[in-house]
């Protein structure tokens, strides 16, 4: 594979570089297992990803005479269907640690048998809850954006763009909850009014009277804090009510390169803080680590013909349990103590878990993007 020397790269980077203690001789599976909802958007994104890295790893040669072996089970982003998939991966001792997918909720219901039960854990999910409070996280861990820092992002740009008024949108789930709370917080901090807020069940196809509702109260910009499904469809309901402002979307509404042909229109000029990844064509390679994403965004765009941005949360996943495994093999607790305190510059961008923050993206990961002419831009 094409990114097999960078993979051994990272693994180097990540923790002791790519082993040359293991011996020739019969390969020994180390079992993934994944929990995703098959009809999520988002998860499909993720199971892509998992996939691809799962394969490059093996392919490089990088953990010896282990082989990693992906299992994934459907949770249907329902958290009941979630636990019972987890409970399972960890009865099974060949899986030596779990990934999640986007479903805070499902990750939240199974924090504590996941605890009990003692499997590492990497949940995709957005909500802050899935890695707090890290005292009943033990084996918990989050890789994502975390919504004080994307707030802090969004309200520093709104100051510098001198908007006194702004209307928010927001899930009405465990992420969208709290990432009202977070920015609530650092617009009173700034002092920027907020004319109005509004909260949409996830799963809503229609949300044009909640985004009519807020546009009737006149803001200057919408601050949109939803999922990649519905972000479009913000957009397209605020162009609808005439709204003549500016949109700026959280880090949790990122979804592929380039923005569905319904909505390109409607998101043209929109804000967005997220990491570098969705718009990596605009990044020079001058360091190993950008010159690793570039390589990571066309290896995925060969594969699957375009790129989610999530996809690169899913690769960094399993690059920090293959980091560990590359050490311990699959001993579930000693993974569990190199995850706490594992640093890698990662394809989402700079990665640091200690045991006081089980949430490792740091907000240097973070940057402002532009929706132009389709597709997200590195704001200038």
């Amino acid at each position: 594979m094409t990114a097999a020397a960078v993979t051994c790269t990272l693994l180097a980077a990540a923790l002791t570089g790519c082993s040359s203690d293991d011996s020739a001789g019969e390969v020994t599976d180390i079992v993934i297992g994944a929990d995703l909802a098959f009809g999520s958007a988002v998860d499909t994104a993720y199971r892509r990803a998992l996939e691809l890295k799962v394969q490059q790893l093996n392919a490089s040669g990088a953990l010896g005479n282990r082989r990693l072996v992906l299992q994934i089970q459907d949770n249907r982003s329902d958290p009941t269907a979630s636990l019972r998939n987890i409970g399972t991966f960890a009865d099974d001792r060949s899986v030596a640690a779990v990934i999640s997918g986007f479903c805070g909720e499902c990750a939240v219901g199974a924090a504590g048998t996941v605890n009990k039960q003692q499997i590492p854990t990497i949940a995709l999910a957005a909500a802050d809850q899935v890695s707090e409070p890290v005292t009943e996280r033990r084996w918990m861990f989050k890789l994502g954006p975390n919504t004080a820092d994307s707030a802090a992002a969004m309200t520093a740009e709104l100051v510098r763009s001198k908007i006194a008024k702004v209307a928010v949108l927001y899930s009405d789930d465990l992420y969208g909850r709290g990432g009202h709370t977070a920015i609530r917080a650092e617009l009173d901090k700034a002092g920027v009014a907020v004319s109005g807020s509004t909260s949409v069940k996830p799963t809503a196809t229609n949300i044009s009277q909640a985004v009519g509702d807020l546009v009737a109260t006149e803001p200057q910009a919408l601050l949109v804090l939803v999922g990649p499904e519905q972000a479009g469809l913000a957009a397209i309901s605020a162009k609808g009510a005439a709204f003549a402002g500016r949109i700026y979307y959280d880090a949790a509404s990122a979804g592929d390169l380039f923005i569905p042909r319904a909505a390109a229109a409607a998101t043209n000029n929109a804000t967005m803080v997220f990491t570098q990844i969705l718009a990596i064509d605009d990044v020079i390679a001058t360091t190993p680590a950008k010159a690793s994403r570039k390589q990571w965004f066309r290896d995925y765009t060969s594969r699957y013909g375009s790129y989610s941005g999530v996809a690169s949360f899913a690769a960094d996943a399993v690059e920090l349990i293959a980091g560990a495994v590359n050490r311990v093999g699959g001993d579930r607790a000693r993974i569990r103590d190199i995850l706490e305190t594992s640093q890698i510059d990662g394809l989402s961008g700079p990665i640091r878990i200690t045991p006081d923050n089980h949430s490792g993206l740091m907000p240097q990961a973070l940057t402002l993007l532009v929706a132009r002419s389709g597709r997200w831009r590195i704001a200038s």
